[in-house]
């Protein structure tokens, strides 16, 4: 295992909230027969931290969207992270999982990080076909914009199906939720803590094989979902599911002194050490 790996963090900030229901959240959940109920749900941005450096993992949703949309959001990266110890100028890059509103929200605050997504993120969410209304309701034209505006300034990492951004860092192409959604592996010293972002909003959906009610390609999402579970039979491999309150169930909370960052509302969870 290099150095890297060996002092590597992978922590979960939880910085926003909302309540939904079952029907509105899962694919078709009118065929599982079954009544509806609320159902919670967080929003988290994730670190990587090691001695090579800072990486984050989505941007969360922007405030002001956030409150158009009528999401309770507590902070912003920029504002969590030196309550970890950690300035936005050290984060080198951000990986951008998908295009949705609540994750390409405050790029903006990392003007000098590399952005590393799927070709077939970009491509789509910045075709025409991004404008159709069920796609366009989930994304931002000027988080859109900003993106091409840093490709335009190579700033943005575009690959294809498989991507080492780092030893003991891998993101893979899943697809399903949007054309180019990734997950990414990351190489710890318990083992392996996979990274699903919104390959997986809530573990039930691969462990109930419950599909999620905004998709791009069906297909797509359920083999994303077989990817997903045969991983999580390998030896030390634990998911990390993008939106579930379950995660900080299934993780220890981080218990460094300053995690509360900019609001008491913020948790942070420690993805390197599962209570089960």
């Amino acid at each position: 295992m290099s150095a890297a790996n060996a002092a590597r963090e992978v922590l979960a900030v939880k910085y926003g909230h909302r309540v939904a229901t079952r029907a509105e959240s899962y694919f078709n959940y009118h065929v599982y027969g079954e009544p509806d109920a609320d159902l919670d749900i967080d929003y988290f941005f994730w670190v990587i931290r090691d001695g090579a450096g800072v990486i984050l993992v989505d941007t969360g949703f922007a405030p002001e969207v956030g409150q158009r949309r009528r999401r309770k959001g507590y902070s912003t990266p920029a504002e969590a992270l030196p309550g970890l110890g950690i300035a936005a100028d050290e984060v080198t890059a951000v990986v951008i999982t998908h295009a949705h509103w609540d994750h390409t929200g405050n790029v903006r605050q990392f003007p000098r990080a590399q952005l590393i997504m799927t070709e077939a993120e970009y491509g789509f969410w910045t075709s025409p076909l991004a404008g159709r209304t069920h796609f366009a309701a989930h994304s931002e034209p000027d988080e859109i914009a900003l993106l091409a505006r840093a490709r335009a300034e190579d700033r943005v990492t575009l690959f294809t199906g498989g991507y080492p951004l780092a030893p003991g860092i891998e993101l893979t192409e899943v697809g399903g939720h949007t054309p180019g959604q990734l997950i990414a592996a990351v190489t710890t010293p318990d083992g392996t803590t996979v990274l699903a972002s919104d390959a997986l909003h809530f573990y039930e959906e691969v462990e109930r094989d419950r599909p999620f009610a905004i998709l791009a390609d069906l297909p797509a999402m359920y083999r994303a979902y077989d990817t997903l579970a045969q991983l999580a039979t390998q030896p030390n491999t634990r998911l990390v599911a993008g939106h579930d309150p379950l995660v900080r169930t299934r993780f220890a909370e981080y218990g460094a002194a300053g995690t509360a960052g900019a609001a008491s509302e913020i948790e942070v969870t420690d993805l390197t050490r599962p209570r089960t």
